[in-house]
């Protein structure tokens, strides 16, 4: 262990606990700040709907396409760069099963 020699500096009783305060707190710290400075994350936790605009062709930028999902459903909404839309349904994947030759 590299850093054997600290504990002849400082005690482990409070080493350990002051490490652990520090964690603590730069853990409470990062979440606050992810909590004041996103507007989705008080929504998310209220139970609100997180996306709730309609995408466009015209919010749309030349070379991205959105997937609008629609809720409870297995269909999503495609929306092409160039206008297009295409409607889309998601399945299972099915369990393949593989012959060997014989």
């Amino acid at each position: 262990m590299n850093n054997a020699k600290m504990w002849l500096v400082v005690k482990p009783t409070v080493g350990i606990p002051l490490f652990l305060g520090a964690v603590a707190v730069g853990s409470f710290a990062v979440h606050l700040s992810i909590l004041r400075n996103t507007t989705w994350l008080p929504a998310f936790l209220s139970g609100k709907p997180v996306m709730t605009s309609a995408v466009t062709p015209d919010t749309l930028n030349s070379s991205t396409a959105a997937v609008i999902f629609e809720q409870g459903s297995k269909d999503a909404t495609v929306v092409l760069p160039d206008g297009r839309v295409a409607k889309v349904t998601f399945e299972a994947p099915r369990a393949q099963t593989a012959s060997l030759p014989q």
